[in-house]
């Protein structure tokens, strides 16, 4: 099954308690409005920059810009949470920025309101960490990882879904459609919020001084697993989250059939993660896993610019979304793994801003690469860094840097 919930213990403050189905699988239907609000427009993004008249270079930064506010942003969220021991709050102010900035995109039509839209969707996105972290606490701590491929199956389920939807939506409604859509769902989200289930007994005597964060960050797990999060998420924003759709269209592709692409891609990427998770983890070493999944990354982004048959495009893209879903959720586990859970947040919020500069650096790079050489570059420069992650999988791996000691507990 799924979700292993009904008699769930979860380990707080060396006391249990149950969270029931029905709290997950409310949170689920949350977590899905919430990737709905940010990726509905995802696919005709680019396309939609360059109807307002950007050029690449800007387009770039504009796509790119939704990781600025997270390298900024989620680490402090995951201080301040943890030191307050609280993350309900960050889960509804992210659904609240998440409908501003649809609704900024539907109420405006400049690059200047574009580019301020999809910052704030940024603050959306850095909210997160407190969504990892509330989801991972209804599992024991030795099922961490589990429940990463679970939480990532529902956040490319979602993605899946919206970014379906988005090119037909444009076809047949205008541009504005898919904006519209994911502020009104977003509003149904918000008031969802408020019901969301947020773990018990996180009492004072478990709130972490700030003297405690330095062994957070000296975790050299956290850094490594971040860095290579931040390529794998690079070339995710570079290819089917930035400009796979673009060369589809070039080759052939209407926006009507868009929808075939966004599918090759993520119903392996939304499949991978439950199969690294319930099958590949017991059979295999992660930088294993994490090896074989950045090789795929490097071989199916590097040969798109050689690809004119749009059926050879989708096949490929089918294989580039299953490697890419082998290693990111796996690599958002490894880096609470080790890490108690009144310290998670802190720990997810630096991993998470440090992958959040592949996130901005990503399309940016591509952007500027394009307009300043051609555009089969971009899809060098993602195979490139694939190969990156490849090389420090091997090098870490070899390292066997899974084996670092947890950080300690806070004596109470």
């Amino acid at each position: 099954m799924f979700f292993r919930t009904g008699g769930q213990n979860l380990n707080t403050n060396h006391s249990t308690q149950k969270i029931s189905l029905y709290y997950h699988l409310f949170f689920v239907v949350i977590t899905f409005i919430y990737w709905f609000s940010l990726y509905i427009y995802v696919p005709i993004f680019v396309e939609y920059l360059d109807y307002l008249g950007g050029a690449y270079t800007l387009i770039g930064f504009i796509a790119g810009s939704y990781g600025i506010m997270q390298i900024l942003l989620r680490f402090p969220l995951g201080i301040i949470s943890d030191k307050m021991q609280i993350r309900k709050p960050f889960i509804i102010v992210g659904l609240v920025t998440g409908v501003i900035s649809c609704f900024g995109f539907a109420l405006t039509e400049s690059l200047s309101f574009a580019f301020a839209s999809r910052v704030i969707s940024g603050v959306t996105a850095s909210m997160w960490v407190a969504f990892t972290v509330l989801y991972a606490s209804y599992f024991r701590a030795e099922e961490t990882t589990k429940a990463m491929g679970n939480i990532q199956f529902v956040t490319v389920a979602s993605q899946l879904i919206s970014m379906g939807l988005s090119g037909y939506l444009v076809s047949e409604w205008g541009w504005k459609t898919p904006f519209w859509l994911g502020g009104i769902l977003g509003c149904i989200g918000i008031v969802m919020s408020f019901w969301v289930r947020e773990v018990g007994n996180q009492t004072s005597n478990q709130k972490i001084e700030f003297k405690e964060l330095r062994d957070v960050i000296k975790e050299p797990l956290v850094i490594k697993v971040a860095l290579l999060s931040a390529l794998a998420n690079g070339v995710l924003f570079i290819t089917m989250f930035g400009f796979t759709p673009t060369y589809a269209l070039n080759i052939g592709a209407t926006k009507d059939s868009l929808i075939v692409l966004v599918f090759s891609f993520m119903i392996p990427h939304a499949v991978a993660p439950i199969i690294t998770g319930r099958y590949l983890l017991n059979r295999f070493n992660k930088w294993s896993i994490l090896l074989v999944g950045f090789l795929g990354t490097f071989l199916f982004s590097a040969v798109i610019p050689f690809i004119t048959n749009l059926e050879i495009l989708y096949v490929t893209q089918m294989l580039n979304g299953y490697a890419q879903g082998m290693t990111i959720p796996l690599l958002m586990g490894m880096a609470i793994q080790t890490i108690p859970l009144n310290k998670r947040a802190t720990a997810m919020g630096l991993f998470q801003a440090i992958y959040a500069i592949g996130i901005f650096v990503g399309p940016f790079a591509a952007g500027a690469v394009s307009q300043n050489i051609n555009f089969a570059t971009v899809f060098y420069l993602a195979g490139a860094i694939g190969l990156l992650g490849l090389a420090l999988s091997v090098v870490w791996g070899r390292e066997k840097s899974t084996h670092a000691v947890p950080l300690k507990q806070k004596s109470i």
